[in-house]
């Protein structure tokens, strides 16, 4: 049985990383993946991308996507040793818009210094995705030496 985690717990985990993995389906009904740098605000993930790219015209075609966010695992005195990446992993709606719409401080998350480049904004759209139902974990909130035992391993925890 998965190991009960609060959202709370996972949502801390997703804001100290930056990459995730979206799935999508195209409007020809094929699966298509892209990794993404993406920032939190009020429990949604944000990225930033050129408006004329194949994931905005999938997104905009069917907003559901699932998100997988890896998390490094390593073991400090022996960092050799490969250990397997944790991860937490959810359903979502994305939805697309200016990413002149955005505030300020996320636009500094996303682009750090290039959150100034008005050339840089203007052709790129926002998207916005936010989680739906439950989040399923696996090795988040435990020890290395449980992660082998995917019954210690695997978590839910709800989204809201």
């Amino acid at each position: 049985m998965p190991r009960q985690l609060t959202s709370q717990q996972v949502w801390q985990a997703i804001e100290k990383e930056l990459f995730a993995v979206v799935g999508m389906v195209t409007a020809g009904h094929e699966a298509r993946t892209v990794g993404i740098l993406y920032a939190v605000g009020d429990h949604k993930l944000y990225f930033i991308t050129d408006r004329d790219t194949w994931k905005v015209r999938h997104i905009a075609a069917n907003p559901h996507v699932s998100v997988t966010i890896p998390i490094a695992k390593r073991v400090p005195i022996m960092p050799w040793m490969k250990i397997p990446q944790a991860t937490i992993t959810f359903q979502g709606t994305a939805r697309i818009c200016g990413a002149g719409e955005a505030m300020p401080d996320l636009l500094k998350k996303l682009l750090g210094p290039m959150a100034d480049d008005s050339a840089l904004i203007a052709g790129s759209c926002l998207v916005e995705i936010v989680p739906t139902g439950e989040f399923v974990t696996y090795g988040v909130g435990v020890r290395l030496i449980e992660m082998r035992d995917p019954n210690k391993a695997r978590g839910r925890a709800p989204v809201a």
